[in-house]
């Protein structure tokens, strides 16, 4: 046998782990449970921790966003000692924003989407593909999905309608958004 300090470091927080849910707490406490692990370990671990979940309440705290949207239904973002947003991640993912991309650029079309109740600025940039995207921004206490007005819109005006959808906010997005305002 190999002394503990020569075992992997996966083989040793699934130890870890282990002991700490040997007793069925209701309660458990998990700091960055993925870290260091190979993909295979990280999946059997979320896979236990959705398990523990069933039957307890597992708190963890990690920099690793992609680990918070995999497992969790609420999040709470801690900055400087401070909570910066406490909610269901379904919640932080909703914005009243919108994208449309059209395949040619019409005249006026940014001016229009400017005039729509409830836009309170657009965005233009061009796709990978080479449309135009415009990323309208809804006013965010008004909250309505602003899509089928700019189908009408769109439609209407006959604009080459590429795409149109509802934006939706990752985690990563919404925790910069909260680093870069004060």
């Amino acid at each position: 046998p190999r002394p503990i300090g020569q075992l992997s470091k996966g083989f040793r927080q699934r130890v870890g782990l282990a002991q700490a849910i040997l007793h069925q707490p209701r309660l458990l406490i998990l700091d960055e449970p993925t870290l260091g692990l190979d993909p295979t370990q990280i999946v059997e671990v979320r896979r236990l921790i959705r398990r523990l979940a069933e039957r307890a309440t597992v708190l963890f705290s990690t920099h690793i966003l992609s680990e918070v949207e995999a497992l969790c239904d609420r999040v709470i973002i801690l900055m400087n000692g401070q909570i910066r947003a406490d909610a269901r991640l379904s919640e932080l993912a909703t914005t009243p924003d919108a994208v449309l991309v059209l395949s040619e650029v019409p005249a006026g079309a940014e001016q229009a989407l400017r005039k729509m109740p409830g836009v309170k600025g657009v965005m233009a940039t061009r796709t990978a593909d080479g449309y135009t995207a415009y990323r309208v921004l809804g006013e965010p206490s008004d909250g309505q999905d602003l899509t089928p007005a700019i189908y009408e819109l769109a439609r209407a005006q006959g604009w080459p309608l590429r795409e149109l959808r509802r934006d939706v906010r990752t985690l990563e997005s919404v925790f910069n958004e909260l680093a870069t305002t004060v």
